[in-house]
């Protein structure tokens, strides 16, 4: 097997199976739940997208089907070992600041270095920066299962990867050389600090300062940050943020806003760097990963380093807001994939009641998954998580094209296309991911509702992802606000024709011929709906952009609906062949059935609401509630 370095493979091989490593517990592994399936990802890597094609680039060649399984199966290893048995441990002992230090649980301590120790943060980074070259298609995916398992947990190297990809990107030499060595190696957290107390997702009116020094490109910081997640513990050893802030004197609004590394300790001296944790927040869920109010420069002592070009920090930032908002996209399906796992678990399980038409009471109860109304809860379910993976690791397979495309036009279509599908793709997993793990909830009963169970968890925690980097209304103003129209509606255009094209593959697969037209039908009714919407910019954007959010959701169901049809085709082939699992198989189409049937008609209230000219939410004065 190839290997550069002792990597995630390495680390399969030897540290998973070795009973002496102490962040290890095999006997909390027996009759474990099942918190994702195993057989389902495979199903979307490597039958449906068919992530192997990656392997034809040049900077993927080295690996094959067998390290992407090997990666996989380390991930397992790590959710099943490390992170599920600390679940409810993290949930209810939670992150707390002592001493002007967030403390966190235990268990942490070894687990952040082994991220690092084991390369997972910097595995899809170059060889010649100690990275494995791998594929952000398989990075991300193996984050699900480590989301799955414990979303807290596994946070911690995921935000420093971001963090050391804005430095490696854009930083000189020297800040790469200072920072990003102890980053992959799991000894300093990364961090992104946007949000302040008066500027959330108006990011315009930041009022955090940077002051130039006699020393070029180190700045004097002074402000304040909020709801900055791992921003500061003490699993490791220095904090390092990614924080945006003003030059003094800097254009105001978006313009004159910069990018700075601002270490919470002083490098050369590891003295504090002036960075002080006011407070630590007490979250509704994701209670395991401490989120911090920090304060920055209140003895005029903080130093921070501008990373890039002045008043150009918002565009840096965006790289990683744009790859974190597919990251809490996965978050949202992750959590989604434990609760329904939970729930189908409990429901193949609990005896209740018996089939409507059985008046004979001396006949024993049937499981309740027999009832069609709990059916359809997992089958909402179902089509939710999976259809949202589907479509995560679809936008992630287009920007490691993106990211090997040399061709410009090409490259330019790949990179629309995503751009106008991650706000669907962050919303709509976190909207209807939560809207899943209450049916989770239903399916237990009064169970649901107790912290004896996991789904009262779940619940919890994927309330969360709604809100993470960039609400759903911020979302939906960016995408029919700007990325429906930038580019002439390129990206629009492109969806449309990726999404005909499955429509005429599936019309030519038998078994498939008849979903094919349900959702051609709808895709003709979401284009109406678009150029409806182009007419209403002509009265201005209040007009214009009072609904972006539905059309958000229904840009959600149709991108869902589209992904849904492809599985049911790929499912539809291989039924054909021998010797397959028929009732996976099945269960694939008919859950495209399902997702036709009751979901994907959303779409037709939607537009009926999206169509009208009446705004209630525009004539509503604020005197009148």
């Amino acid at each position: 097997m190839f290997l550069k370095s002792q990597s995630i493979a390495f680390y399969l091989q030897e540290a998973s199976f070795n009973p002496k490593n102490p962040i290890f517990d095999l006997t909390q592994t027996q009759n474990m739940p099942q918190f994702y399936s195993r057989k389902d990802l495979h199903f979307q890597l490597f039958e449906n997208l068919d992530s192997l094609q990656l392997t034809e680039l040049p900077y993927f060649a080295d690996h094959s089907k067998e390290t992407f399984q090997m990666v996989l199966d380390a991930a397992h290893q790590i959710a099943t070992k490390n992170l599920y048995p600390l679940l409810t441990e993290m949930d209810r002992n939670e992150p707390v600041l002592e001493n002007g230090k967030i403390k966190i649980h235990p268990g942490m301590q070894g687990i952040v270095k082994q991220f690092g120790a084991d390369g997972w943060i910097n595995a899809t980074f170059s060889y010649e920066e100690g990275g494995q070259q791998l594929p952000w298609t398989i990075h991300i995916a193996a984050g699900f299962i480590l989301q799955a398992a414990n979303y807290s947990a596994s946070v911690f190297p995921f935000l420093t990867t971001g963090a050391a990809n804005l430095i490696r990107t854009f930083g000189n030499q020297d800040l790469v050389k200072k920072f990003t060595p102890n980053m992959y190696s799991g000894l300093w957290q990364g961090t992104m600090a946007l949000t302040e107390p008066d500027a959330g997702s108006s990011l315009s009116d930041l009022s955090s300062i940077a002051y130039p020094t006699d020393q070029p490109g180190t700045y004097k910081i002074k402000g304040q940050k909020i709801y900055i997640s791992c921003g500061d513990h003490d699993a490791v050893d220095n904090v390092i943020h990614l924080m945006l802030a003003r030059i003094e004197g800097a254009p105001a609004g978006t313009k004159g806003i910069s990018l700075f590394v601002v270490p919470q300790k002083k490098l050369e001296s590891g003295q504090s760097n002036d960075v002080l944790t006011e407070g630590v927040y007490h979250k509704m869920g994701y209670k395991g990963a401490p989120i911090a109010h920090l304060m920055f420069g209140s003895d005029d002592n903080c130093e921070g380093y501008l990373l890039g070009e002045a008043n150009h920090g918002l565009k840096y930032m965006f790289q990683m807001m744009n790859e974190a908002r597919l990251g809490v996209g996965m978050n949202a399906v992750a959590i989604a994939t434990a609760a329904f796992q939970a729930s189908l678990a409990y429901a193949k399980e609990r005896p209740q009641g018996r089939k409507i038409n059985e008046k004979d009471l001396s006949k024993p109860q049937i499981p309740i998954i027999s009832h069609a109304d709990v059916k359809r809860m997992l089958l909402f379910q179902k089509s939710i998580s999976e259809g949202s993976l589907a479509l995560l690791l679809y936008c992630a397979m287009l920007s490691d094209q993106i990211s090997q495309e040399s061709e410009p036009e090409k490259k330019q279509k790949l990179e629309v296309l995503l751009d106008l599908l991650t706000p669907i793709a962050k919303s709509f997993p976190s909207e209807m991911g939560l809207q899943s793990t209450s049916a989770a909830v239903q399916v237990l009963g009064g169970a649901g509702y107790t912290t004896d169970f996991p789904v009262e968890q779940y619940y919890r925690e994927a309330r969360i992802h709604p809100i993470h980097e960039g609400t759903t209304g911020i979302h939906g103003l960016d995408l029919l606000g700007r990325k429906v129209l930038i580019h002439e509606g390129l990206g629009w255009k492109i969806l449309n024709q990726e999404i005909l094209k499955s429509i005429t593959l599936a019309k030519l697969t038998v078994g498939c011929e008849a979903l094919a037209p349900i959702l051609e039908s709808y895709l003709s009714v979401s284009n109406e709906v678009a150029s409806t919407l182009m007419q209403k910019s002509k009265e201005g954007p209040e007009i214009f952009l009072a609904d972006a959010t539905l059309f958000l959701e229904l840009c959600g169901f149709l991108t869902v609906g589209w992904m849904w049809l492809n599985q049911a085709r790929t499912a539809r082939e291989k039924l054909a062949r021998p010797g397959i699992d028929q009732n996976f198989y099945q269960g694939k189409i008919e859950t495209a059935n399902y997702f036709m049937e009751y979901e994907l008609v959303k779409i037709k209230s939607l537009a009926e609401r999206l169509n009208s000219t009446n705004y209630p939410t525009l004539k509503m004065e604020e005197d009148w509630f």
